[in-house]
């Protein structure tokens, strides 16, 4: 193809380049240049007009996309190619489905030649019924008739995207519940499950809550009706040996994965009951928001067989959280998940009343006081600010803060309990925080990376939104990590009893964080002094 500045003496039947307006007429770029184009060219003092003409052994645009695109079609089933326009064919799926894209031959179509251009949707991307699937493009307006060709012998019979459609037509849906565990928690994950069925066209063919047991769901398993079964457990599943994958294997089924390179999704678990594919769903499956489990569902709704290397290769792209758009597979939405901003309230109003008129935040500890050792503390963590909550008068206690980039707020209903303070400090933190970490300033065993664990455990997509410490044995303690949804009830406490009502009335969003010194509670002059007795010298 020559493209240049032809005279219009030999410009008929060229074709424009540039969108040109010529006498009162738009001649628009793409334009095959008529005999009359060409006089009103010349009647308006153009010599030359930027153009191209097709040589010997070009196919016009339209015509190569049409070729190619029919032979990228080829005998699929599934598949529509729409008209050429402007070099443009485009495919588009009659159903829904999973699309399969042989990357190698894409590629291998696109390095024939610059003019021709192929572009498909991710290979096992999920479709819906007239959505676009791939395009091929001729991008000037005519491409070498050997490389059209040699397109169309690459795709012959190559199968380079296929269409699977929804193969499958009922599911089980077995829901577990562990001792506690409210209806309503049971009820939006079945809902969610029932709602990933319905948009793969599936319906439910039976759907049970067993206890969290092997046991039972083995039962509930072995008469499970049915093409497929899924599994969603009221305890996330952690080990092969755990109650679901042990149930598969009790039930006579066996156990093919465990886990998954996708994030949210990890743990997943996918085995079969005779010819029967039975999936485990990870906890984040009781939000519509896209996770691993979504790829494996919608393969196996479509008949396609899913492998362990089949899930070790959906590693790449895997990271689903923290991509600009997450988006809610059921309802196209989109959302920017960010690292979340955490406010911690370093509480230190108490009296000291049992410790025989010494203050205990001002023992030494690591060679400085205890609340200047647990303001460095924060300053080492994972947050985005620190408030320290005061009692009037404290001069001592705010020298010891000066310098730690700690901000100091007092809190003058101090006398009436722990709860004025937590509801002091929730006035002064900043208004966009996602969190909020309420933070003893009396506890030496506390390190920054304690801190860190709890912040890295809270997600509000998976319901942890209150994260609390405990020691060893299990008994709670401090820190403990409230999200957004709790400022306001944190903003009003009163007296001393502080943030365990809040807990304690939101059970279904708490996540314990085992913490070797959550429970370290240092009182009185005998309590400090066991307690240095078990440090080394250079503790304090």
């Amino acid at each position: 193809m020559i493209f240049a500045d032809i005279p219009l003496a030999g410009a008929e039947g060229a074709i424009l380049a540039h969108s040109m307006s010529v006498g009162g007429r738009r001649l628009k770029k793409g334009r095959r240049l008529s005999g009359a184009d060409i006089a009103a060219l010349a009647e308006a003092g153009f010599a030359t007009v930027t153009a191209a003409r097709l040589e010997e052994g070009d196919v016009p645009e339209d015509e190569a996309a049409a070729r190619i695109a029919d032979a990228l079609a080829g005998d699929a089933a599934g598949l529509s190619v729409a008209a050429p326009f402007t070099g443009r064919v485009n495919l588009f799926a009659e159903e829904a489905g999973v699309l399969r894209v042989d990357a190698q031959a894409i590629a291998a179509v696109n390095g024939i030649d610059e003019a021709i251009t192929v572009a498909t949707l991710p290979g096992h991307a999920r479709v819906a019924a007239r959505q676009m699937v791939a395009t091929v493009k001729i991008i000037p307006y005519a491409a070498p008739g050997e490389a059209v060709a040699r397109a169309e012998a690459a795709l012959a019979g190559a199968g380079a995207i296929t269409l699977h459609p929804v193969a499958l037509r009922e599911a089980s849906v077995i829901l577990t519940r562990t001792p506690g565990m409210k209806d309503k928690v049971v009820e939006k994950g079945g809902a969610a499950v029932r709602a990933r069925l319905a948009a793969l066209g599936l319906s439910v063919a039976h759907e049970e809550v067993t206890p969290h047991e092997t046991g039972a769901l083995a039962e509930a398993l072995a008469r499970a009706p049915g093409d497929m079964v899924l599994i969603l457990t009221g305890s996330a599943t952690s080990d092969r040996g755990d109650v679901g994958p042990a149930s598969l294997v009790r039930a006579g089924g066996r156990l093919e994965r465990f886990g998954m390179p996708v994030d949210p999704g990890n743990l997943l678990f996918l085995g079969a009951l005779g010819a029967r594919p039975v999936l485990g769903l990870p906890g984040c499956a009781r939000s519509p928001r896209l996770n691993g489990a979504d790829w494996v569902l919608e393969r196996l709704a479509c008949g396609l067989p899913v492998t362990s290397a089949d899930i070790t290769a959906m590693g790449v792209g895997g990271l689903l959280k923290e991509i600009p758009s997450r988006p809610e597979p059921r309802s196209g939405g989109a959302s920017a998940p960010a690292r979340p901003v955490i406010a911690a309230i370093m509480l230190a109003a108490g009296a000291s009343s049992r410790m025989q008129g010494r203050d205990k935040l001002m023992e030494p500890v690591g060679g400085v006081p205890l609340i200047a050792r647990t303001a460095r503390m924060l300053a080492a963590a994972q947050v985005d600010e620190a408030v320290a909550v005061l009692r009037p008068g404290a001069a001592a206690r705010g020298a010891a803060l000066e310098g730690t980039g700690v901000r100091v707020v007092e809190n003058p209903r101090a006398e009436e309990g722990m709860g004025t303070s937590i509801a002091a400090g929730m006035g002064a933190i900043r208004p966009d925080a996602d969190a909020v970490l309420i933070v003893l300033a009396d506890m030496p065993d506390i390190a920054a990376q304690d801190l860190d664990r709890l912040v890295a455990g809270f997600d509000p997509d998976e319901s942890r939104v209150i994260l609390r410490a405990v020691g060893p044995d299990g008994r709670p303690g401090h820190p403990v990590l409230f999200g957004r949804r709790f400022f306001e009830a944190l903003a009003r406490l009163e007296g001393d009893e502080g943030a365990r009502r809040v807990v304690a009335e939101h059970p279904d969003f708490v996540t314990e964080i085992p913490v070797a010194g959550a429970a370290t509670d240092l009182d009185t002059p005998e309590d400090w002094r066991a307690w240095r007795a078990r440090q080394p010298e250079t503790a304090g």
